[in-house]
């Protein structure tokens, strides 16, 4: 029997986790508040999928079929009959509090209800609802085709059958699963990479090194990928630093709390490639 999945949230990580489910073949719904943002994040995975077809890894009746499966939505009652609901809003608690509640009033009695934060204590956003049990964090990582992890979050009161289906979800639509069996804020990659750009920002603000060499040093020195200042202005560096502050709300360590000049990027509206300007400039790429 086909399963449903809704996701809340059309954004760029709630329509690459749409994408992925509906190539896997579940039905999924992608709600956002307004049609025209439920229809952008429908643009933005046809735009995706047809990338794969071009490169011979998509057919396009694997593409039709495909797009075939998502409904868009500005109602979140469309989610009452989900097997599976992925919350992927902005990362914001009281956001995310605010929808989980609502969900839980919605849902079925033996839904699963996830989320898709990068920082934020499942913990806090199952206490919202009276399923504890039933709330999971799926963290996918962007963009969410492309990138093979998902790190699976236990609450303090997340069940195992429920972590036993988050994970057959994400196992099924192609990814490599880890499990935080403590939700600390942050978990564990967001609190790695967050501990590493925020230094790295520091060393760039004090003039130790440029944004170049910084991320240089640790392509070269650690076999990193790409440098914590690229991947900052990658994923959007209003990202990084809600990330952050989440992070030192709930430790009250200092080696979280985003530096001066990662505060001002956002004031200004350097955001990194998505703004076409961060610790790079961005505006002549295509």
């Amino acid at each position: 029997m086909t399963k449903k999945l809704a996701v809340i949230g059309a954004g760029l990580m709630g329509s690459g986790i749409a994408q992925v489910a509906a190539q896997a073949g579940w039905e999924v719904v992608l709600r956002d508040v307004t049609q025209e943002a439920a229809a952008r994040g429908l643009g933005v995975v046809e735009s995706s999928y047809r990338r794969f077809v071009a490169k011979g890894q998509l057919s396009e009746e694997e593409l039709a079929a495909s797009l075939g499966r998502i409904q868009t939505t500005t109602q979140l009652e469309a989610a009452a009959d989900a097997d599976l609901v992925v919350e992927a809003v902005f990362e914001s608690p009281d956001l995310k509090r605010e929808v989980f509640e609502q969900l839980d009033k919605l849902c079925r009695d033996d839904a699963v209800l996830a989320s898709n934060t990068s920082a934020i204590p499942i913990t806090q956003l199952a206490a919202a609802t009276g399923r504890p049990e039933s709330v999971v964090g799926t963290h996918f990582f962007s963009p969410v085709p492309m990138m093979p992890l998902c790190e699976l979050v236990r609450g303090f009161k997340t069940s195992d059958a429920t972590l036993a289906r988050a994970r057959e979800f994400a196992e099924g639509v192609g990814k490599t699963c880890i499990v935080v069996n403590r939700d600390v804020a942050g978990f564990v990659t967001t609190r790695l990479i967050v501990a590493l750009s925020v230094e790295a920002a520091k060393l760039v603000e004090s003039g130790v090194a440029t944004s170049e060499d910084v991320d240089t040093a640790c392509r070269l020195g650690f076999g990193h990928r790409m440098g914590p200042l690229e991947t900052m202005d990658l994923t959007g560096i209003d990202v990084l630093v809600n990330a952050a502050r989440n992070i030192y709300t709930d430790t009250g360590d200092g080696k979280f709390f985003p530096p001066e000049s990662l505060l001002r990027m956002v004031a200004a509206g350097d955001l990194g490639r998505k703004s076409g300007r961060g610790f790079y400039d961005h505006s002549r790429k295509k």
